[in-house]
């Protein structure tokens, strides 16, 4: 049976069996026990930070922190075009309205400039997306946020690890939020983190993402909650995640310097690239053709031989719920989506096995472009 070459599946393994063993046997499965605040807690610490509370998905993260920012109907959220879905989808949810603006032609993140230009008085926050892992230009993003006024929400979802000058992604902002989905960098199944500065604020999410149960034993719920918690068993598998975290970030940046150093000489072929004083996660890398080619059939020819890719993000705004919010060209994401493809980055790959997407990407787009 052929090896699939994996794009983003998850690594987990023996030591994860005995993580949740571990949750098992204490019979805290659920949400009440000790390896949540235990997650947490290493959780902040690796990111150097004193506050963070998990969440059932990176979804609910931003979800939480919008409503805790008190961001809501009328206001308006400027978000980079070119991300997941879930990046704007709570906005929606606390009846705030998605304000789209373009990305940078070299880095894919959102573009500072077209910041500027979007703001406007019902401006409330913006929200920076490290797309694939890369940081966005926090420095100029933090700026323009202080100057006006307005709340930063980090959705650092696919940048766990990843550092600009030297602090991690997810720490600029009034708040940043962290998905562990099957695909992240960690998993926990599902789940996801918010970290914070105001330790008032996350101890307030807390609160609400249990229903908002104050905890007196009498079920007293002094405001509405949600079903936002992470359960026992997600959490102590973050935990053993957490002891993989370096090696696996390891593992990705020599991904990207192979596939860096294997494709360089072909002249169509374009990466997605890092700020000065900054260091991606590589959760993805990702490559741009300069020329029209057939994505699909690329894509095709690929699978065949046991390699998977994905499509960069489509453009937001092509999508029935949003087609009302497009209030511009976008052309660099545009240009990013049609030229755009994500190649295989999944830790349960090895050197030998990138250094053959390599070979077979110079062959297949050899056929393809004769």
């Amino acid at each position: 049976m052929r090896k699939e070459i994996y794009l983003d599946a998850p690594n987990v393994g023996l030591l994860e069996k005995e993580y949740l063993c571990k949750s098992i046997d204490s019979t805290f499965v659920s949400t009440f026990g000790k390896f949540v605040p235990e997650f947490e807690k290493g959780f902040a610490k690796y990111l150097r930070i004193n506050n963070a509370v998990s969440t059932q998905s990176g979804t609910a993260a931003i979800h939480m922190a919008l409503r805790e920012l008190q961001i809501g109907k009328g206001d308006e959220v400027i978000v980079p075009v070119s991300t997941f879905v879930a990046t704007v989808n709570p906005v929606v949810y606390v009846g705030a309205c998605p304000v789209f603006v373009d990305v940078e032609p070299a880095t894919w993140n959102m573009s500072p400039l077209d910041i500027k230009k979007k703001i406007t008085k019902k401006t409330k926050a913006i929200i920076p997306v490290h797309l694939y892992g890369n940081p966005c230009n926090m420095d100029e993003i933090m700026h323009i946020a202080q100057s006006h006024g307005l709340r930063v929400i980090e959705d650092a979802a696919e940048s766990l690890g990843a550092k600009y000058n030297g602090k991690f992604t997810g720490t600029f902002g009034d708040m940043g939020c962290f998905s562990f989905n099957g695909n992240k960098i960690i998993t926990t199944g599902g789940g996801g983190m918010v970290v914070g500065s105001d330790a008032k604020k996350i101890a307030h999410i807390k609160l609400v993402i249990n229903q908002a149960n104050d905890g007196c034993g009498e079920y007293y719920h002094p405001e509405i909650g949600y079903n936002y918690r992470m359960t026992n068993l997600e959490a102590v598998l973050g935990l053993a995640q957490m002891t993989k975290l370096k090696t696996f970030l390891a593992k990705k940046r020599k991904f990207n310097a192979i596939y860096r150093k294997e494709l360089k000489k072909i002249n169509m072929i374009s990466f997605q690239e890092e700020l000065n004083g900054a260091n991606s996660s590589h959760w993805l890398t990702c490559i741009i053709f300069n020329k029209d080619i057939d994505i699909l059939k690329l894509q095709k020819r690929l699978k065949d031989k046991g390699i998977q890719t994905r499509r960069t993000f489509k453009p937001l705004v092509e999508f029935p719920p949003y087609v009302s919010y497009n209030k511009g060209k976008y052309e660099n994401s545009y240009n990013i989506y049609s030229k755009g493809l994500c190649l295989p980055g999944s830790t349960l790959n090895n050197e030998e096995e990138i250094n053959y997407v390599c070979r077979t990407l110079k062959k297949e787009i050899a056929y393809i472009v004769r």
